[in-house]
């Protein structure tokens, strides 16, 4: 499914480039947002440089049914939606461009968007992180009409059903238990003739007598007109194709943090994310992380938004006690 365009009803004050902020904050998901709102109530001046694709991953999520505030559920876009508006009630100002530079060797720090730089004493990254996906057309056709990447936001739309989990890692062990509660039968499909999981999850699925195998195979197709009606999947060993139908398929490969702009100036972990200290500082003083760039646990809207109010908060304290004054 393709990001849904919604209209806004305020319209923000657009960044100055001559300004000082205290705040700029770099994506515009739950955590970005998050982050302008608490900024914004603290009394900071804050900037927001949203990207060309504002709204992060819940802009391509169909219903929310786990995000607290809404008992019937809210379309992710709308959700979005909502947060901005919040934003721009408070006074956020906003650059609806992608970030081309952070330069954090000098004080004030700055962002670069185009050739116009922007100044700041604190910077909040909140770039998120993509899902790694297989690359069909079907796949992103299908998106939100029975494939997902997300167990945990959409298993409930699949209850009594039969599911496909692409892939063998932590994350695909994790979701196929988390699904076998909810689904009337889950279907594992690795690649490899082994898990890469942990030890522990692999001994763990074999206890569901729901959870099925289906190792040294990939996904060629995922079939269905208006929704996911079954996949193509090709046995490596043997070269067969068969057909198998599921009615929904959660993509559990990975996903790739955004750090593209900071990799080389932050302390990144193993994994590709931000490395983070005290929940959301980073290896430099005034620069904070907030959402799935920092998180390869939990990845959700609410914890995203979390951390967002966090880097706010350190965001004020470190200005109060800590920011020289600039001559």
């Amino acid at each position: 499914m393709m990001p849904i365009s919604i209209s806004l009803s305020r319209v923000a004050k657009r960044g100055d480039p001559s300004k000082l902020y205290d705040v700029i904050i770099v994506g515009s998901g739950p955590a970005g947002l998050t982050a302008a709102i608490y900024a914004l109530r603290s009394g900071l001046s804050t900037l927001l440089v949203t990207g060309l694709e504002w709204g992060g991953q819940l802009m391509t999520t169909t219903k929310v049914d786990n995000y607290p505030g809404f008992p019937e559920g809210i379309d992710g876009p709308e959700l979005m939606k909502c947060m901005r508006e919040q934003a721009i009630r408070f006074g956020v100002e906003i650059v609806e461009a992608d970030a081309d530079d952070i330069i954090l060797s000098e004080y004030p720090y700055r962002v670069k968007v185009g050739s116009i730089y922007y100044t700041g004493k604190t910077i909040i990254l909140a770039t998120g992180a993509r899902y790694r996906e297989l690359g069909l057309e079907s796949e992103k056709r299908l998106l939100g009409r029975g494939v997902s990447y997300c167990a945990v936001c959409d298993g409930f739309f699949f209850k009594n059903k039969v599911v496909a989990v692409i892939g063998g890692g932590d994350t695909a062990l994790t979701d196929a238990i988390y699904l076998s509660s909810i689904c009337k039968e889950v279907l594992i499909i690795h690649r490899r003739g082994e898990f890469r999981a942990n030890k522990i999850l692999v001994n763990k699925i074999k206890e569901y007598p729901n959870i099925k195998v289906v190792m040294n195979s990939i996904v060629l197709d995922i079939l269905g007109d208006n929704k996911v009606e079954a996949i193509k999947v090709k046995n490596l060993d043997t070269g067969s194709e068969n057909i198998i139908k599921v009615d929904g398929v959660f993509i559990a490969i990975g996903h790739v943090p955004n750090t593209d702009l900071v990799k080389d100036k932050l302390e990144i972990d193993e994994r590709g994310y931000i490395k983070t200290y005290d929940f959301v500082k980073t290896s430099i003083p005034g620069v904070y992380v907030a959402g799935d760039v920092m998180d390869p646990k939990y990845q959700q809207a609410i914890t995203a938004a979390a951390f967002g109010a966090m880097a706010a908060l350190e965001a004020k304290e470190f200005i109060d006690k800590e920011s020289k004054p600039i001559s």
